[in-house]
């Protein structure tokens, strides 16, 4: 899926739950920001050790995440990834593998901290989002 127009693109953005509140011109200013990737089945994303440097939208396609090596989840359209390390600095806390071929949009890390500073209702969403994340952890651990 190749998308050419910067309307294309918001309409993808307006689909994941992440920016489903954003108006118009956060939205925009997402997209700007936002590289669209073809990835083929088999790539390694990012790898669970190594620094990170952007953060990941699925357009289309599904992903596989990985704990020392352990299957813990699978990823698909709607989904995100990558804003851990974005936030905290360290490195990646799981590997992401394609599944499939698919589509991605990426922001790298001066544009991830742009669109924090300048859209504050990212800021809260990507906060509850980690804290989902928390939740889903501990509840993994049987706390």
């Amino acid at each position: 899926m190749l998308l050419r127009r910067s309307s294309q693109k918001i309409d993808l953005l307006k689909k994941v739950p992440l920016f489903s509140n954003l108006g118009q011109r956060h939205l925009k200013e997402i997209a700007k920001h936002a590289d669209q990737v073809q990835v083929e089945k088999g790539r390694v994303l990012v790898q669970q050790g190594k620094a990170g440097w952007e953060f990941i939208f699925i357009a289309e396609g599904k992903a596989r995440v990985e704990k020392n090596g352990k299957f813990v989840r699978q990823l698909s359209g709607g989904d995100f990834f990558g804003e851990i390390s974005l936030i905290d600095g360290e490195p990646r806390t799981a590997t992401v593998i394609a599944e499939t071929e698919m589509t991605i949009l990426i922001v790298h890390k001066t544009s991830f901290d742009h669109l924090l500073d300048s859209i504050p209702a990212l800021q809260r969403k990507i906060l509850v989002s980690l804290c989902q994340y928390l939740r889903r952890a501990e509840k993994a651990m049987n706390w």
